[in-house]
Parts: C-alpha cells; structure tokens; sequence
C-alpha cells in the first residue's frame, strides 16, 4: 500500500470546487475518469455512511472521518459492495482496509489548490496515476465554468 497525492490549482474559491466536487449531479462528471455512471449513496456528514458505486451498484463503502467545509474532507474506505451488501470482514478486504482519501482545499493566488491523498494498492496505482488528472481536470473546468 502507498499514499498517493495529486493536486489541481483552480480558479474559483474554495466554496465553489466544494460544493462542484461534493454535488451529486457533478460528482458523476468529474468521476467518468474512474469508471463511466459512477455515482455516490450517503452523506458527506462528518460520521456518515457513504458508499460509492458503479452503475452496477458495486463498489466501495466509507465513512466521513472528518469534514471542515471548504478546508478538508477525510474519506475512511472500509470494504466493498457486493451484491447489494457492504463486505468489511472479509479476507480480500481486511488485508487492505481501512484505506484513506483526504482532500484540502487551500485558496492560493486567487483561486483554490487543491490536494488529493489516497491510499491505494500496488496493483491499482498505475490506473489511479492515468485516472487522477483526468479526474482533477473535469473537475477544474466544472468549477471554472460555473465563474
């Protein structure tokens, strides 16, 4: 397991690229890097419950470790979904979990850096370090245009 980290600087303050990045509807687009249709269930509440997912509904749960609006926002992976049910037990899951994803928003030369931490897996690195930019990217010019 790494730590892996990519950061975007964007221009439009740290409300906005929370708010693009966290809504729903956005997220699907600034997403379609990692896997076409993938969408989030839950809350982004501090504490909450939130599952990401395919179209297929397979995919990932978490919970929100920590979320200071518009500073910073901790992702605690915990295991996988699976038809239809969260897997946190398992051997192919506890040899990984819990894994971590932060995100902080700082506001630097008039707009908004922002910096993604993401524990991942040996085997998964190479398709986050193609995926990442592309991600960061759709989600600066979502933020941008919204300006």
């Amino acid at each position: 397991m790494q730590t892996m980290t990519f950061t975007v600087h964007i221009q439009a303050p740290r409300e906005r690229v929370w708010n693009t990045m966290l809504d729903a509807d956005s997220y699907r687009e600034w997403t379609r890097p990692f896997m076409e249709g993938s969408y989030y269930e839950g809350s982004w509440d501090e504490g909450a419950t939130i599952r990401f997912l395919s179209p297929s509904g397979e995919g990932m749960v978490a919970t929100i470790e920590r979320n200071q609006p518009h500073e910073f926002i901790s992702i605690r992976h915990l295991g996988f979904v699976a038809h239809g049910k969260d897997d946190t037990t398992s051997e192919a899951v506890t040899s990984w979990a819990p894994a971590h994803e932060n995100y902080r928003f700082e506001a630097v030369g008039g707009g908004t850096q922002l910096t993604v931490e993401q524990d991942m897996l040996d085997d998964y690195v190479p398709m986050m370090e193609a995926a990442w930019p592309k991600a960061l990217e759709a989600l600066r010019a979502l933020c941008e245009a919204k300006a």
